[in-house]
């Protein structure tokens, strides 16, 4: 993504990027944090010291998207692919997700931040199961935005989890297949509580959606941006959504006149 000029700043809190109608600004914004690894490499430090830096983004793009009006965003955080990396890595991203929740959680609850977890938790190490069980309770009462952290999360699989569960339904004849649409299936995805993303952004140059939210995106507008996830900041968040601000976005119709 092409860098700010130089001049710009992050915007505060009763700002609005300068193009953008209030109205405009996206609802849900999806990340997905790509990059820690090759940022890493780059500097010639091991893998897990990206991971840790990127916890840093974290932190600044989640307390920056509350500020902004974001209601909804989500984190892609480990996909049911991340399992093939090293172990040794899998082990150290598992204990940069324990020392986030520890030090984290109790600031999202004070500033109205509640946590909830989509993917298959059972596959996950059971103390860490706890944290994500207590974090959503800690946080139950967050109303001014919704953290959604992917966690051991694959759309495929999300969609053929969907599809079972219908077709339990249908052959305990406690629905019929002609009363499967796009709102039966919604219903049955991790997301079902939550908007469809309106942008999904992707770090670190990679243009393609890795297995994430494939149900969901389909009317999401995308941004793929260079810079790595740990260089991701308040300012690369901002052009984000004055780029989003933009666009006009149809949702399959035709284009606004005047």
């Amino acid at each position: 993504m092409r860098r700010l000029m130089p001049g710009r700043r992050a915007l505060s809190a009763d700002e609005t990027p300068q193009t953008a109608d209030p109205r405009a600004l996206p609802g849900h914004v999806a990340i997905i944090m790509d990059g820690n690894g090759r940022w890493a490499t780059g500097r010639g430090l091991p893998r897990i010291a990206g991971h840790k830096r990127g916890i840093n983004s974290v932190r600044k793009i989640t307390r920056h998207a509350r500020l902004r009006g974001v209601k909804y965003l989500t984190l892609f955080a480990f996909s049911t692919e991340n399992w093939l990396r090293p172990k040794e890595e899998v082990h150290g991203l598992f204990d940069l997700f324990r020392y986030y929740m520890r030090r984290e959680c109790r600031t999202l609850a004070r500033e109205g931040v509640r946590i909830r977890f989509i993917g298959d938790a059972s596959e996950m190490p059971q103390d860490i199961q706890a944290m994500m069980v207590e974090a959503e309770a800690m946080t139950s009462a967050g109303d001014t935005m919704t953290l959604i952290v992917a966690l051991n999360y694959g759309s495929r699989a999300e969609i053929v989890t969907a599809t079972q569960r219908l077709a339990v339904k249908v052959a305990a004849g406690a629905l019929s297949a002609e009363a499967i649409d796009d709102a039966a299936i919604a219903a049955e995805m991790n997301t079902a509580d939550f908007p469809d993303p309106d942008l999904i952004i992707r770090t670190s140059g990679e243009q393609r959606l890795s297995n994430f939210l494939l149900w969901q995106a389909a009317y999401s507008e995308f941004l793929f941006v260079d810079s790595h996830w740990p260089d991701f900041d308040e300012l690369s968040f901002d052009e984000c959504l004055d780029r989003y601000c933009q666009r006009d976005r149809r949702f399959g119709g035709l284009r606004k006149s005047g």
